[in-house]
């Protein structure tokens, strides 16, 4: 089970973000992820900011594996979007998937495990209460087909 996938990033690959052998560099995948990332918990919850001030904790990335599956080339138009896979006791998962925008088709993904975690004692701490029924509920959703 999955949450419905989320748009959470649009962007274009710019011709310096291609390598010596034509396509988009691996590091770059990256870049779009990660700047995609930090749209998901607004979506969800709230700004980092306000998890911090209602509860103390802020999310940070404990595990991410990028999959490469088609190459982007200078020009190309992508989008980013992400679903819920998993909910733990201190942490979940979101698979994200990097699609052009033309033809919709899967050119990359990027599951990451994201700890919630308490700035002051500099450990993981258990997902507060409202931010697990608001992941819940975005979990109990049955995704359509993509």
């Amino acid at each position: 089970m999955m949450s419905e996938p989320i748009e959470i990033l649009r962007g274009v690959v710019h011709p310096w973000y291609c390598d010596n052998f034509g396509h988009m560099n691996v590091r770059w995948y990256s870049h779009f992820f990660d700047d995609a990332a930090f749209h998901l918990w607004p979506l969800y919850w709230g700004s980092h900011k306000k998890m911090q001030e209602e509860f103390g904790v802020h999310t940070v990335t404990a595990s991410a594996t990028v999959q490469f599956l088609q190459e982007l080339l200078a020009g190309d138009l992508i989008l980013v979007d992400s679903s819920l896979t998993r909910i733990g006791r201190k942490s979940c998962t979101f698979t994200e998937r990097m699609l052009h925008v033309d033809t919709k088709e899967v050119h990359a993904t990027y599951d990451t495990v994201e700890v919630f975690f308490d700035p002051q004692t500099r450990k993981a701490k258990e997902i507060p209460a409202p931010i697990r029924q608001a992941l819940e509920n975005a979990y109990q959703v049955a995704p359509q087909d993509h």
